[in-house]
């Protein structure tokens, strides 16, 4: 390269070296590493395989050899978790920690072993491991309820593999777990990671009970506070979203209040309705109809539609 180009990427370099330091809210410089998505990522397909064994396999899996299959299964899990949520918990005890070093991993692992959070990503790991089974039990509701309410459904295996509203509650239901386990930051890549692949956006946070069925799918929000009770059904186009937002005395957003609406059982909600506020609640067995915007309480066994207006048919020109 001639000396002219080599001053002109020199030039260059140092600029964008400032803008590291200028713009430090979007640099991680100095800093332990975060999780990475492609881990995140490699373990959700994994255990999807495990909750759903014999759908991902290339040969058949049989049933004498399903004790060696979630063997496996579960060692290379807890494996991958344990790398992963140690990173994610160290990542964030020393996020709280302004203007640490960056550590080898002899000493990094040190620091695990003095703060605790070895003993923190092996208690995580193990209860999230162990409520596979009921999370399983969970999917299977949600499995059913897909059936009974889509007549177009041919079977179980159909939903399980083409439905996009159930790979968003897996990886819901997956996320939610290590949310409430208080895994950072792993939860939500997971959730995003659906929303990308099923344009799907639900929030690790929301409570959402068994059989939960979302119809399409494209679209539909679940804010982060929501609470959905057993046996709800959701259409594309559905936002449960937050009506405001809070702010202290210093114009900051209040974080950590209940936002988003309840939603409780066996209601049904029609494509591209909105339903905001924190204090909504629509109660048992209503029906809110597509395109309304709900924004107070709707009591139970009520029907919410908009009046339509008339369609005007003239001979055209």
């Amino acid at each position: 390269m001639s000396e002219a180009h080599n001053d002109r990427l020199s030039v260059l370099t140092d600029r964008m070296v400032d803008s590291y330091c200028d713009l430090e809210i979007i640099g991680h410089l100095d800093r332990n590493p975060l999780p990475a998505i492609e881990s995140v990522v490699e373990i959700a397909r994994e255990l999807k395989q495990l909750l759903f064994p014999g759908f991902l396999q290339r040969r058949t899996l049989r049933e004498a050899d399903a004790i060696d299959f979630a063997a496996t299964r579960l060692l290379s899990l807890h494996e991958r978790l344990t790398e992963l949520v140690a990173c994610t918990l160290f990542y964030a005890d020393q996020s709280r920690q302004q203007g640490a070093n960056v550590e080898s991993d002899d000493s990094r692992v040190a620091g695990m072993q003095e703060q605790g959070l070895l003993a923190s990503t092996d208690a995580v790991v193990h209860d999230f491991l162990l409520a596979l089974p009921r999370i399983r039990r969970l999917l299977a509701t949600d499995v059913q309820a897909a059936y009974d309410g889509d007549p177009a459904a041919q079977n179980a295996d159909e939903i399980i593999c083409c439905y996009p509203g159930l790979e968003a509650i897996l990886h819901y239901r997956l996320a939610h777990e290590l949310h409430q386990l208080g895994v950072p930051l792993v939860p939500r890549m997971m959730t995003e990671w659906a929303h990308s692949r099923t344009g799907i956006d639900i929030h690790p946070g929301a409570r959402i009970g068994p059989g939960f069925f979302i119809d399409h799918g494209t679209g539909v929000v679940i804010g982060q506070t929501c609470e959905i009770a057993e046996h709800v059904r959701l259409y594309q186009g559905v936002t449960l979203g937050a009506l405001s937002f809070d702010q202290d005395s210093d114009g900051n957003l209040v974080r950590g209040t209940k936002r988003h609406p309840t939603i409780e059982r066996k209601v049904v909600i029609y494509a591209n309705a909105t339903v905001l506020g924190g204090h909504t609640v629509v109660g048992a067995h209503s029906v809110i109809g597509a395109g309304v915007s709900v924004t107070r309480s709707v009591p139970p066994n009520t029907v919410v539609t908009i009046e339509k207006p008339s369609l005007r048919f003239r001979q055209a020109s």
